[in-house]
């Protein structure tokens, strides 16, 4: 008896459900890395994440509190 629904790759309607609603139950949050572009240094951070994240090594702002963690201009990222 083949599936009806693919549980790998959910539909975006799923993704916009609570994370107790799912087909799967997942949590919508996670940790990224995030590299700074002046030093390359990476550092964690939560995606919710309510205070201002700074670089370790360079200490420039990598992330700011707006909703969820809003990336600085030059900055990328990885989900953990």
């Amino acid at each position: 008896m083949p599936l009806v629904k693919d549980l790998l790759h959910s539909s975006p309607e799923e993704k916009r459900k609570h994370k107790k609603k799912h087909l799967l139950q997942t949590p919508n949050s996670y940790f990224m890395d995030t590299k700074c572009p002046g030093c390359y240094k990476i550092t964690t951070a939560f995606i919710h994440a309510q205070t201002v994240v700074l670089c370790v090594g360079c200490s420039t702002v990598l992330c700011q509190h707006i909703g969820d963690a809003r990336l600085t201009e030059g900055c990328s990222f990885r989900w953990k």
